[in-house]
This record gives C-alpha cells, sequence and structure tokens, in this order.
C-alpha cells in the first residue's frame, strides 16, 4: 500500500471524526445510555457516508481502508492489556463454563437460523460473533478472517448495538420487577457478564442493579464479561480453520490465520505478568485498563476502526442486507435472555 500524502490526509479524515465521536460520547445523555466511542463513531462514519460521502476525495480511499484493516488488527491485539488471567481465576468456574456454552450455543443457533432463513454465510457469522462473544468489538476482530464488505460488518454492529441497548434496560427492570429473584447475587451476575453484547452494556446493567457492588453483581458480571472477550481468540482460530479463502494463484483455498489472535492472547499473559511484577497503581496509569494511557489508546484505535468501517457503509447497502440480519438478531437476543436465565438459574448452583 502506498503511503503518500493522499493516505495520510485518508487517515487523517477518519482521525478527526473519531475525535467527534469521542466528543459526542462524553455528552452527559450519551454516557447514560452508556454508548461508547465505537458505536459513536460508526453513527457518524455512516452519517458521513450517506450525506456528504460524495465529497471524500477517491484518493484518500487507500488511507480509509488501512484503517479498517491495519488499525483494527493493531486494536484487537492491544485490548489485552484490559485483561488478566488472575480475573478469570476470582470468578471460577461457574463463569468459565456458562460462559463457554453460551458461545457455542449462540453460535451453532445463528448458523442454523441463518441457514433456514437463506441469509449469506458472511452477515450469518458476523452477527453470531457479536450476539455471542462481545458485540462490535468481536464484530471487528472477526472482519479479517471473514472477510466480508464493509457493509456487512456495519449490518452486523448495528444489530448488536441495538439488542445491546435493549437488553442493558431490561435487565435492571426485570432485577427490580422481582423476575430474577430465584436467583442469588452470583446467579444474576453471570447471567448479566455471559448474555448480554457489549462490555458498556454490562457494566451499565451491574451498576443499575447493585450501584455500589455491594452485592458484587456489578463486579462480577463485568468480569464474566471480560471471559469471554477472552474467548474471542479460540473463537477465531477455531474459525479460521473452517473459513477458507481461494488464494490468489490456482484458484487454491487456503486457511486465513489470524495471527492478531494470538498477539490478543499473548498480551493477555504480558498483562498478567505485569500485575505481579509492578504496582497497580502505576500499572493501571499507563498500561493496565480501559482507563490507562493503553487503553485509552486502544479506544481510539477502534474508534477509528469503527468510523472507517461507517463512512464506507451506505443505505442502499443496508437495503441490500433486507431485514434477515435484524430477524436473526432477534432470535438469538430471545435466547440469550430465556436461554441464559435457565443456565444461571440451573446449572451455576451444580458448579458453585
Amino acid at each position: 500500500m502506498k503511503r503518500d500524502k493522499e493516505f495520510w490526509l485518508g487517515v487523517l479524515f477518519i482521525a478527526l471524526l473519531s475525535v467527534a465521536a469521542y466528543l459526542v460520547a462524553s455528552l452527559q445523555a450519551i454516557k447514560e445510555l452508556a454508548l461508547s466511542p465505537l458505536i459513536i463513531g460508526i453513527v457518524l462514519g455512516m452519517l458521513w457516508a450517506n450525506t456528504l460521502g460524495g465529497k471524500t476525495p477517491k484518493s484518500w480511499s487507500h488511507g480509509i481502508k488501512f484503517c479498517t484493516k491495519q488499525l483494527l488488527r493493531t486494536g484487537i491485539v492491544l485490548y489485552g492489556f484490559r485483561l488478566t488471567l488472575t480475573e478469570v481465576m476470582e470468578v471460577g468456574l461457574p463463569a468459565i463454563v456458562v460462559d463457554i456454552i453460551v458461545i457455542v450455543l449462540t453460535m451453532l443457533f445463528g448458523i442454523a437460523i441463518g441457514k433456514i432463513i437463506k441469509m449469506d454465510s458472511e452477515t450469518t457469522i458476523m452477527t453470531s460473533i457479536g450476539s455471542s462473544i462481545c458485540g462490535a468489538a468481536a464484530v471487528l476482530g472477526a472482519e479479517p478472517v471473514v472477510k466480508c464488505p464493509s457493509h456487512k460488518t456495519a449490518v452486523a454492529v448495528s444489530t448488536v448495538v441495538i439488542f445491546g441497548i435493549i437488553a442493558m434496560f431490561l435487565y435492571p427492570i426485570m432485577y427490580r420487577a422481582g423476575v430474577l429473584d430465584s436467583l442469588d447475587s452470583q446467579q444474576v451476575a453471570i447471567y448479566t457478564g455471559s448474555t448480554l453484547h457489549e462490555v458498556a452494556n454490562v457494566a451499565g446493567a451491574g451498576n443499575a442493579m447493585d450501584p455500589t457492588d455491594a452485592l458484587g453483581i456489578a463486579g462480577t458480571a463485568t468480569i464474566t464479561k471480560m471471559i469471554r472477550v477472552i474467548m474471542l481468540a479460540p473463537v477465531l482460530i477455531v474459525l479460521a480453520l473452517f473459513i477458507k479463502k481461494p488464494s490468489a494463484e490456482g484458484g487454491k483455498r487456503k486457511i486465513a490465520i489470524p495471527w492478531f489472535a494470538f498477539g490478543f492472547i499473548g498480551v493477555i499473559l504480558l498483562t498478567t505478568l505485569l500485575t505481579i511484577l509492578l504496582p497497580m497503581e502505576f500499572l493501571s496509569r499507563y498500561v493496565y485498563g480501559g482507563g490507562s494511557y493503553m487503553g485509552i489508546l486502544d479506544t481510539f484505535l477502534l474508534t477509528m476502526a469503527m468510523t472507517a468501517l461507517g463512512v464506507e457503509t451506505t443505505i442502499e447497502k443496508f437495503r441490500q442486507s433486507g431485514a434477515k440480519p435484524f430477524l436473526l438478531a432477534l432470535l438469538l437476543f430471545v435466547w440469550l435472555v430465556g436461554g441464559g436465565y435457565l443456565l444461571a438459574r440451573y446449572l451455576v448452583p451444580i458448579l458453585v
């Protein structure tokens, strides 16, 4: 890829839109909805694409593509600085087992439903992985493996955003209405963390149910969710074994190895080691967690990737996808709410 002046103008354009996404995300009303800069970024990108998109010079396209590819992979790798294996051990076996079951069944149900409603395999996989693991971040992580058009990635992101927000408000309502009275605090936390789409959704719902974390719901739910995030790497590796893309020579087919997934795992191991060797105050400021300098950099890179995807997505491309992705996401949402509840109620007590 030639990195000339036009290339850097394309990258700068996406960076400026991403800064705007950060400013919008900092508004109090947006904070209350727990909408991250990633989500705001793709919305702003799509607004640009469908209003002033024709004014974007075509010569900037290779810089914009760089944001959707290379910066995306870098962002996923750096996401590992938010996680440690110690957190996994603290929550224990119940959360790990429930997370694995939720991920496997959601992926299988998604693929089966996609075939029944005759939806294309790329959108099916992207929507299913977003629902099963960690929302937009999972969709972004799967994009380099699935290698689907940008508008399909945007459609998948849209579905998990919509149903993630619905769930974030639904779970506290169910909790206060007594629907979850048959679950203890640990079960509520694992139910929330193993079934909501985005990390932000889990944090929002957990804090709404347990504002001071006196019951341990908010903290345990977040850690349960982060265990699902860790599982993104092995899922991508397995996915790569089943998805084979034609090679340039002779029409042969090859496995698209997601090397960035191994980088993601490596960074998690590094972070775990650093929490043992270095003071937590230092790590929290510079390296570990979303609020650290490294976390802020990572969020900005992922926001740039999402914004670039939005810039490449028009309403016409959404029309081409039709209503099927949203139907699939709805059915998976129903499964997560109902099936996740049953797992939390009947399986967790056995594993404790």
